[in-house]
C-alpha cells in the first residue's frame, strides 16, 4: 500500500526541518515534468466534460460526484492509449504530469458548487427578476471560485506541510496514481475499459428512454416484450421507464404481480413517486456513496411518500390537484427535510469546536516567517504570500461590486461578506483535512442567518452573500485536497495552483450555458424533472427569515420542530454510541429523503445494497470496478440527458 504521510524521524521536529525534509526527499517537481500543455489541456477538457455530469446530478439529487480518481483514470488511458500507437509523438504520461491534470479536471468538475445547484435555483423559485444574464452569471460563479482557490494559498504549509492533516480524499487519488504509474497500466486500462463501456450504455438507455421523437416508435414486435404491454407506435421511452409497473400501478390487469396496497384511499403508485424509475444514474449513485446514507434515504422516503404524505393529502393540507405532484409534496415535506440537515450540520459543527479553535489559531501561523535561514528552498515552489493578496484584494472588491451592482447588496454588507468568507473558509478548510467534508452546507447557512439578521426579508441579500461562502470554500476545499495528493507525490504546489485556475475557468465556460439549457425559468425547478433538492434547502431557510414561522401551515410547523429534533438527536446519538454508527440513520440521509422523489432513493438504495452485496462475495472485482462502471453510467446518462436537452431547444426532437 502507498505511504499516507512522510516519514518522520523519532525526535521532534520544527516547522523548517518538516519542509526541508520533504523538499530533500520527495520532492519531483524539478525532476519531473508536470504542468505541460497536454496535461493541461487534459484536465480541462475533462473538467468541462464532468461539469455538465454534475449539474445534471446535482439538479436531481442535490449533490456533486466525485472527478479525480475519474478522470486520473481517464487520462491515464487516453495517453497510455497514444503513446503506445505514436510512441514518438506522446512520450509516457508522467505521474506528476496525472496530479496536474487532476487538479485542473477536479477544478472545473466542481464548479456547480459556486451556486448553480443552490443558491442560484432557489433565487430562480424566490425572484426570477433577479438572476442575471448568462454572461454575468459566469463571471460571478468565476470570481467566486477564483476567490475560494486563492484563499486556500495560507492555509496550504501550515495545514498540509506541518500540520499533515490527513485529506482522505486527496491521499485516495495519490494511492490511485501511484497504482496507475507503478503497475504498468494493466488494472489502468481494464477500469477505463469498463467506464468507457458503461458511458455507452448509460447513454443508449437514456437516448431511448428521453428521446421521445417521433421516428423512435415500438413497432407491433414490441408488444411482447417482458412483463411491458407496448400498444403498436407507442414510442420506446414508456415501457423503458416503468418496468416496475406493479409497483405504479397496483392491480392492474396483465401486470405479473397484481396487488392492492392501499394507505388510507392512497395507493403507493406513481403520483406518490414511490416506484423504480427507467434509469440507471441513481442506481449508479448509491453504488458510490454508500449503504448508510442508501438506507438513511430509503428510510426517510417511505416515512414520507408511504405515511405522511397520505395522510397530508387525506386532510387536505397537500392539495391533490394543481401542478406536478412533487412540487405540491415537496412544498410541504420539505420542512421537516431542511431543519433536519440545518440543525445536524450545526450541531456537528459546534461538536467539533476544537477544530475551530484549531482553525483561527492557523490564521496567525499563515503570517508568521518559518524560517531563520534566507534560503527557504519552499520559498521557489510554494505559491507566493504576494499572490494570495493580491487575488484576495482584487476578486474580494469585485465580488463586492458584483454583489452591489447586479444583486443590489448593500456595499458595507458585501465587505463583511467577503471578510466573513476568509474566516469560514479557513474553518472549512480544516473540516475538509480532519473529516474529509467540506461544511459548505453548515458554513452557508451561518452566513444566511447573519444577513438575516442583518437585512430581513430581504432574499435576494440573504442568498448571494451565503452564495460568495459556498462558491469559495467549496474551491478552497477542493484545491487543498488536490494539494495533498501533489504533496505525497513530491509536486510543485504552484503548478497545481495555476492548473486549478484554469480549471475553473474552463468548468465555468461549460457549465453555465449548460445550466440555462436545463433551467430556462424557473417553471422546471421543484417538479419531477429536475427536483433540485439542494435549492429547496436554500429556498426553504431564506424563507423561513424572510417570513418567519408563522407564515407555514400548522402541520409544517410541527415538521419544522420534529425535524429540527431529530437532526440534533441523530448526531448525540452517533457521539454517544459510536460503535454503533452504521445502525444509526445519517441526518443528511434521512433529511434529503423529504427533498427528492422517491425514485432517486428508491434506485440509490438498489445501486447501495448490489454494491454492499458485491463487495462482500467479490472484494477484490468490487474494488475494481464499482467506481469505474458506476462513474461511466452516471456520466453516460447526465451526458445523454443535456444532449437531449439541447436538441429538444433547437427543435430537432419534440413529440
Amino acid at each position: 500500500m502507498a505511504t499516507e504521510t512522510i516519514p518522520a524521524v523519532e525526535t521532534p521536529q520544527t516547522p523548517e526541518e518538516i519542509e526541508r525534509h520533504w523538499f530533500e526527499n520527495v520532492y519531483q517537481g524539478d525532476k519531473m515534468k508536470q504542468l505541460t500543455p497536454r496535461a493541461l489541456i487534459m484536465g480541462m477538457l475533462l473538467g468541462g466534460f464532468m461539469s455538465v455530469s454534475n449539474i445534471y446530478v446535482g439538479l436531481k439529487a442535490g449533490w456533486g460526484l466525485g472527478v479525480a480518481i475519474t478522470s486520473c483514470i481517464l487520462a491515464f488511458a487516453i495517453f497510455a492509449t497514444l503513446h503506445r500507437v505514436l510512441p514518438k509523438l506522446f512520450p509516457p504520461f508522467s505521474i506528476l504530469e496525472n496530479n496536474a491534470m487532476q487538479s485542473a479536471a477536479s477544478a472545473g468538475g466542481y464548479m456547480t458548487g459556486a451556486g448553480l445547484v443552490n443558491a442560484i435555483p432557489a433565487l430562480m423559485m424566490l425572484n426570477p427578476a433577479a438572476v442575471p444574464g448568462m454572461w454575468v452569471l459566469m463571471a460571478w460563479i468565476l470570481i467566486i471560485s477564483w476567490l475560494g482557490v486563492f484563499l486556500a494559498v495560507p492555509a496550504k504549509r501550515q495545514m498540509i506541510n506541518i500540520e499533515q492533516l490527513r485529506f482522505p480524499s486527496g491521499i485516495a487519488a495519490a494511492t490511485t496514481m501511484r497504482t496507475l504509474h507503478g503497475t504498468g497500466g494493466a488494472a489502468a486500462n481494464r477500469q477505463a475499459r469498463s467506464l468507457g463501456l458503461a458511458l455507452l450504455f448509460g447513454s443508449l438507455l437514456t437516448w431511448f428512454r428521453d428521446a421521445d421523437a417521433k421516428w423512435i416508435k415500438v413497432s407491433e414486435w414490441g408488444r411482447g416484450f417482458g412483463w411491458a404491454r407496448v400498444a403498436p407506435g407507442e414510442s420506446l421511452p414508456r415501457w423503458l421507464a416503468t418496468p416496475l409497473s406493479w409497483i405504479q400501478y397496483p392491480h392492474v390487469p396483465g401486470n405479473w404481480l397484481p396487488m392492492d396496497w392501499r394507505i388510507g384511499k392512497y395507493r403507493l403508485q406513481q403520483d406518490l413517486t414511490l416506484s423504480f424509475e427507467g434509469s440507471l444514474l441513481f442506481v449508479a449513485a448509491g453504488a458510490i456513496m454508500g449503504f448508510r446514507q442508501a438506507w438513511s434515504l430509503m428510510l426517510g422516503t417511505v416515512l414520507n411518500y408511504a405515511v405522511l404524505v397520505p395522510i397530508m393529502l387525506s386532510a387536505g393540507v397537500i392539495p391533490e390537484t394543481g401542478a406536478g405532484a412533487f412540487r405540491r409534496i415537496s412544498t410541504w415535506s420539505l420542512w421537516i427535510g431542511v431543519p433536519m440537515m440545518f440543525t445536524s450540520g450545526l450541531l456537528l459543527f459546534i461538536v467539533q469546536w476544537k477544530s475551530v479553535v484549531r482553525a483561527f489559531s492557523t490564521i496567525t501561523a499563515m503570517f508568521q516567517p518559518r524560517h531563520d535561514d534566507k534560503a527557504d528552498p519552499m520559498e521557489q515552489i510554494e505559491v507566493p504570500g504576494s499572490w494570495f493578496i493580491g487575488g484576495y484584494a482584487v476578486l474580494g472588491a469585485a465580488s463586492i461590486w458584483m454583489g452591489h451592482h447586479f444583486f443590489h447588496i448593500h456595499w458595507w454588507m458585501g465587505v463583511l461578506a467577503v471578510l466573513m468568507t476568509f474566516l469560514l473558509v479557513v474553518v472549512a478548510s480544516r473540516a475538509t483535512g480532519e473529516t474529509d467534508i467540506t461544511p459548505t452546507g453548515p458554513l452557508s447557512k451561518v452566513t444566511q442567518l447573519t444577513f438575516g439578521a442583518l437585512a430581513p426579508g430581504n432574499i435576494t441579500t440573504n442568498l448571494m452573500t451565503a452564495n460568495i461562502t459556498a462558491g469559495a470554500c467549496s474551491h478552497a476545499g477542493d484545491l487543498l485536497t488536490d494539494l495533498k495528493s501533489g504533496y505525497l507525490l513530491g509536486a510543485q504546489p504552484r503548478q497545481q495552483f495555476i492548473a486549478q485556475f484554469f480549471g475553473v475557468l474552463a468548468g465555468a465556460v461549460v457549465v453555465v450555458p449548460v445550466f440555462f439549457i436545463l433551467v430556462p425559468n424557473a417553471s422546471v425547478l421543484g417538479t419531477d424533472q429536475w427536483p433540485a433538492p439542494a435549492a429547496q434547502v436554500w429556498r426553504g431557510v431564506a424563507e423561513l427569515l424572510a417570513k418567519g414561522v408563522s407564515a407555514l401551515h400548522p402541520t409544517a410547523r410541527i415538521g419544522l420542530a420534529i425535524g429540527a429534533a431529530v437532526g440534533i438527536l441523530i448526531p448525540l446519538l452517533e457521539l454517544a454510541f459510536p460503535k454503533q454508527k452504521k445502525f444509526i440513520p445519517s441526518a443528511t440521509g434521512l433529511g434529503l429523503a423529504f427533498t427528492i422523489t422517491g425514485y432517486y432513493s428508491v434506485s440509490m438504495f438498489i445501486g447501495a445494497l448490489a454494491a454492499l452485496m458485491l463487495h462482500k462475495a467479490k472484494p477484490k472485482l468490487a474494488e475494481e470496478y464499482v467506481v469505474p462502471v458506476s462513474s461511466g453510467i452516471i456520466a453516460g446518462e447526465s451526458l445523454m440527458g443535456v444532449l437531449i436537452a439541447l436538441l429538444v431547444v433547437k427543435g430537432v426532437l419534440g413529440s
